[in-house]
């Protein structure tokens, strides 16, 4: 009978430990490989691994598993389980979510920024969980600056340029054309060849990843303005989540906040770091005038009617600008 038994149980550990290592989560990311990013989601791999009793956890940075639609649509029908996304894949999902990216010159601080998604993160978070999707972290890239090869001051020297546009947002695209920019749209790989062979002359991007493609080096002009923030998340297929035990589920929960928030500190201040390392190896720094702010200015409030309701859900749209104004006001 101890034979039998101890043979039972046995028997139950190596089949548990069968299904623990049979057990797969996979992630994709633009992100480069060893970059803050990346070193976040392995850290958070561990955390799933030691929790599950094994398993197998790939990250595949560098956009090797194409552009964000791509993952998106790869997490669908079940080729990724999540996806580190900023808004561009994130509204594949929920268009709402554009609100955080999309509503350019809205956001002057990262206190806002904070601000504003808190407010909006637990009915953010249901709309993802009706669409089949589990937001473990959230996260930010730095504000959008200009990298062009020709110095810019002010949004009409820009009307000379081809921009980078990311290639799954036509409406975007369309309102550029009516403002009379020139749009090219593309997806991330092909920014630094399309740079460098001059198919686009000026590219919207973080100074990071700047600094990480070597954009810079080519696009030697940077325009200092926070034209608005790089908001994005970490999301995992629901039945991904499904498959976990609630044990499971509460430290990957655990993990992600931990993540979210080391991506959203030091990314803050790696946009700094970044803008002084291109600056000592030739980054021309270009800082617009009150009188060009004003035409800067001026672009943003022509744009907002193009976005509330085409880009951004008019709801959300206001929400967000409700927001902002009881925060300065209670800042006043």
């Amino acid at each position: 009978m101890k034979k039998r038994l101890t043979a039972l149980l046995l028997g139950a550990l190596l089949a548990c430990s069968a299904l623990a290592a049979d057990k797969q989560l996979r992630i994709g990311t633009l992100a480069p490989k060893n970059s803050l990013y990346h070193r976040q989601l392995m850290e958070l791999g561990e955390a799933w691994r030691t929790a599950q009793g094994g398993g197998k956890y790939l990250v595949y940075p560098d956009g090797s598993q194409g552009g964000e639609t791509d993952m998106v649509r790869r997490m669908r029908i079940g080729q990724l389980q999540g996806g580190l996304l900023s808004v561009v894949g994130l509204r594949e999902i929920e268009p709402s979510i554009a609100a955080l990216q999309t509503m350019p010159l809205m956001f002057r601080t990262w206190d806002e920024v904070d601000y504003v998604r808190e407010k909006m993160r637990p009915a953010m978070e249901k709309k993802f969980l009706d669409k089949g999707f589990v937001v473990l972290a959230w996260g930010d890239a730095g504000w959008v600056r200009f990298f062009s090869k020709k110095a810019a001051f002010r949004p009409d020297d820009y009307k000379a340029m081809k921009f980078f546009a990311w290639g799954s947002e036509s409406e975007q695209q369309e309102i550029m054309k009516s403002l009379g920019y020139t749009p090219v749209p593309l997806e991330t790989g092909d920014i630094l060849p399309a740079i460098q062979t001059g198919m686009i002359d000026a590219v919207p991007s973080t100074p990071y990843f700047a600094l990480a493609t070597q954009i810079y080096n080519t696009a030697g002009n940077m325009l200092d303005l926070n034209w608005a923030p790089i908001v994005g998340a970490l999301v995992i297929t629901q039945k991904a989540w499904d498959d976990m035990s609630p044990a499971v589920q509460q430290a990957v929960r655990e993990a992600g906040a931990k993540a979210g928030a080391q991506i959203r500190n030091q990314a803050r201040k790696e946009v700094d770091e970044a803008v002084e390392a291109m600056k000592k190896r030739g980054l021309a720094v270009n800082t617009p005038n009150a009188e060009q702010m004003k035409e800067w200015n001026a672009l943003a409030d022509k744009l907002y009617p193009r976005i509330r309701g085409k880009l951004v859900p008019v709801d959300t749209f206001d929400e967000v600008v409700g927001h902002l104004k009881a925060y300065r006001a209670g800042k006043k």
